[in-house]
C-alpha cells in the first residue's frame, strides 16, 4: 500500500508538471497575439493578475481557513519579494522580451531557467548535490542534457523528416506571431535574461517560504495581490491613456482571460504545489519540455514541418529528464534509508539505556 501511494504521488506530480508546460506553451502564442493586436504591456499583466486574484482568493479563504498560519510582518515582506520576483519582474521582463524578440526565442531563453535555478538552489543549500555520487552526476548531466536538447530544437533545424504539403488559410495564428520589423534582438535577449533570472529566483525563494507558510493557495493569492499593487504603481507613471485600458475586441478579451485564468490562476497554483512536492530544481528541469510542446503544437495547428533537429532535441530532453528523475529518486531512497537507520540506532540506544538503568540496584 505504501509503495502504491508513493507511485501515485509521483504520477500526480509528473502529470501536473506536464499540464504546467502545456499551459505555458499556449501562453507564448496568446501573449504574442496580444502584443500584435495592440494590448498594452502594462495593462495586460494588470488585468491578468486581477482575474487571477479574483479566481484564487475565494478558494484560498474557504479551503485553507483552518490550516493558514498566522500572518507576521516578516512573512508579508517575503510575500512582497515573491511578488516582485515572480510577478512584476517575471511578467514585465517577459513581455518586453517577447515584444522585441519572438515566441521561439523567448522559449529558447527560458530553457536557461533549470541551470540558473540549480545554481541558485545549490548556492543557498536548498538543493544538495553530491557530485561524486551517481545521483549527483545524474542530476547535473540531466540538467545539461535537457537544456542542450531544447537548444538543439530551437537552433538546429536539420532536414525535414516528413515532406508535408500543408495549405494554410490566408489568416491564421501564424500571422499574429510573425516577427515585427521593430524587433531588437539585443534588447530582447537582455529582457528575457532578466525574465529568466527573476523566474529562477522566485522558484528558489518560494521553497523556504512554503515551509513557514504551507497554505499554497493563500500564498499565491498574496503574491498576486502584491504583484497587482506593484503593476498599478508602474501603470500610474507609464500608462496614463485611458483608451489603452479599454477591451476593444473579442481577441483582446480571450488573450486577457487566458492569461488570467490559465497562465496565472491555474499555473501559479499548480507550480506552487509542484515546488512543494518536488522542490525547485525538480520543477525547473521540466521547463525544456515547453519548447518541445511548442514545436508539436506548431506542427499540428499551424502546419509546420517536422525536422530532424526537433527529434534529436526531443531525445536529449527525454534522456535528461529521466536522468534527473533517476537522480532525485536515488537521492530520496538514500535519505529514507539513512533516516530508518538513524531511527533504529536511537531505538537501540534507548533500549540499552533502559536495560542499564534496570540493572542498577
Amino acid at each position: 500500500m505504501a509503495k502504491e501511494s508513493i507511485v501515485s504521488e509521483k504520477m500526480k506530480l509528473l502529470l501536473a508538471l506536464l499540464a504546467l508546460q502545456f499551459c505555458f506553451a499556449g501562453f507564448h502564442i496568446v501573449s504574442r497575439v496580444a502584443l500584435n493586436i495592440g494590448v498594452s504591456k502594462v495593462v495586460y499583466p494588470v488585468y491578468r493578475n486581477i482575474i487571477a486574484l479574483c479566481l484564487l482568493s475565494p478558494f484560498a479563504y474557504f479551503l485553507e481557513k483552518k490550516e493558514r498560519p498566522p500572518l507576521t510582518f516578516p512573512l508579508l515582506v517575503q510575500f512582497f519579494l515573491l511578488a516582485l520576483l515572480g510577478i512584476t519582474a517575471n511578467q514585465g521582463f517577459y513581455l518586453l522580451g517577447l515584444y522585441y524578440a519572438s515566441p521561439t526565442f523567448a522559449s529558447a531563453m527560458q530553457n536557461s531557467v533549470p541551470a540558473i535555478t540549480f545554481v541558485m538552489a545549490s548556492a543557498l543549500r536548498l538543493e544538495q548535490v553530491n557530485v561524486p555520487s551517481r545521483d549527483g552526476w545524474a542530476k547535473v548531466l540531466g540538467t545539461i542534457a535537457s537544456v542542450g536538447g531544447a537548444t538543439v530544437i530551437t537552433l538546429y533545424k536539420g532536414p525535414p523528416l516528413l515532406h508535408l504539403s500543408v495549405q494554410t488559410q490566408e489568416f491564421t495564428l501564424e500571422d499574429h506571431i510573425s516577427p515585427k520589423k521593430t524587433q531588437n534582438w539585443t534588447w530582447g535577449c537582455i529582457y528575457l535574461l532578466g525574465h529568466c533570472l527573476s523566474w529562477a529566483g522566485w522558484m528558489v525563494l518560494q521553497a523556504p517560504v512554503l515551509k513557514k507558510y504551507p497554505a499554497k493557495l493563500t500564498l499565491t493569492s498574496f503574491t498576486c495581490f502584491f504583484g497587482l499593487i506593484q503593476f498599478l504603481v508602474i501603470a500610474a507613471f507609464v500608462e496614463t491613456d485611458l483608451n489603452n485600458w479599454k477591451i476593444q475586441s473579442g481577441q483582446e478579451l480571450f488573450t486577457i482571460l487566458y492569461a488570467g485564468i490559465v497562465a496565472s490562476g491555474v499555473v501559479f497554483s499548480l507550480q506552487t504545489w509542484c515546488i512543494q512536492k518536488g522542490g525547485p530544481v525538480y520543477v525547473a528541469v521540466f521547463q525544456p519540455l515547453q519548447t518541445l510542446l511548442v514545436a508539436i503544437m506548431a506542427s499540428l495547428i499551424l502546419g509546420d514541418q517536422l525536422y530532424s533537429g526537433r527529434v534529436i532535441g526531443a531525445v536529449l530532453i527525454m534522456v535528461g529528464l529521466y536522468s534527473v528523475l533517476w537522480g532525485k529518486s536515488k537521492e530520496n531512497n538514500i535519505a529514507i534509508s539513512q533516516g530508518e537507520e538513524e531511527t533504529l540506532r536511537k531505538h537501540l540506544l534507548d533500549t540499552e539505556g533502559k536495560a542499564v538503568e534496570s540493572d542498577i540496584p
